[in-house]
């Protein structure tokens, strides 16, 4: 039995990554989350309990996070600020959050000796992949201040394995979708508006293209990083399916029983990139493999969104 630090565990993916962890070992874990406006104590009030603890704090915080790590094996930073427009908005954040946050979270880490930290990242640090497939090798070429501040952590993370020997693995996930996810990004944002009959704004011409995992097949794969990757490695979450956003909005709108006229077309975001691709094989050989086909998930997706409207009505 491990006890396991998971931070940003009221999140998106961090509550989605700590149900699983309760469900599939008998491991404990404590959740150390700042409870901004992308978290909340109801994604983890089911779970919560002998198992799992959630503790208020800041990955920027050093006795926050110290005081977090007493007795933990190892630990699972998602917590991030993690929206592309925001970003450009504020871009001063996402530097603070993202890098002195792993930063602390690192060197900590390395103080109390923990056994391993899987650091969360995100395929938008390859940039735009034209063709092929971004391999954990891939240049670096960070398009927002979201994306450029991820890739700046993962290089922190990663630095404190080379220079300090602390056992640090970095993931980068694709585009993640599933319940619980706040209603910024796109599939959140665009069910909720179409379940309510108002339009939704749909970036350019929509010919950008994303690949799409669901968030338990994203959460099995950090889980397979914890157990099996080798020291120092990076490992690409990826889900293989690739819509572009004219294609997932379609796919949304049926599924909501929307008016196809309630997609509007809007500028396009600054910088946006064109593509996201990355080759999931350095994790499939761990014995990773998803389990969502996405018309199934984006289904179940929907499903979720209609049948807990006070969720998200909460958060619009």
């Amino acid at each position: 039995m491990a006890r396991l630090l998971v931070t940003g565990g009221a999140g998106f993916i961090g509550s989605a990554l700590v149900r699983r962890i309760l469900a599939t070992s008998d491991d404990t874990v404590r959740v150390l989350d700042a409870l901004t406006y992308a978290g909340g104590r109801d994604n983890l009030e089911e779970v919560v309990g002998e198992r799992c603890e959630l503790v208020v704090g800041d990955v920027r915080d050093r006795a926050a996070v110290a005081a977090a790590l007493v007795g933990c094996d190892a630990v699972l930073h998602l917590a991030a600020e993690s929206h592309v427009d925001r970003s450009i908005v504020d871009p001063d954040a996402f530097v603070s959050t993202n890098c002195d946050g792993t930063n602390v979270v690192c060197d900590e880490a390395r103080r109390a000796g923990v056994e391993r930290v899987v650091h969360v990242s995100t395929d938008e640090v390859y940039g735009s992949v034209t063709e092929g497939w971004a391999t954990e090798d891939w240049p670096l070429r960070p398009s927002s201040p979201y994306s450029a501040s991820k890739a700046g952590s993962d290089l922190i993370a990663l630095s404190y394995h080379h220079t300090f020997g602390l056992d640090v693995v970095v993931t980068r996930g694709s585009n993640t979708y599933g319940p619980r996810q706040y209603p910024e990004k796109v599939i959140p944002l665009f069910v909720s508006r179409l379940l309510r009959g108002e339009t939704v704004p749909l970036y350019g011409d929509g010919s950008n293209q994303r690949e799409w995992l669901h968030v338990d097949d994203h959460a099995d794969g950090i889980l397979a990083v914890l157990r099996g990757a080798e020291p120092g490695s990076v490992v690409n979450v990826g889900g293989g399916v690739h819509l572009t956003n004219r294609e997932l909005t379609d796919r949304l709108v049926a599924l909501c029983d929307a008016d196809p006229a309630l997609v509007t077309p809007v500028a396009d975001r600054l910088g946006h990139d064109l593509r996201y691709a990355i080759d999931a094989g350095r994790l499939r050989s761990l014995g990773w493999s998803p389990h969502f086909e996405l018309d199934e998930g984006l289904a179940a997706t929907v499903d979720w969104y209609r049948a807990n409207t006070a969720w998200w009505e909460r958060r619009r």
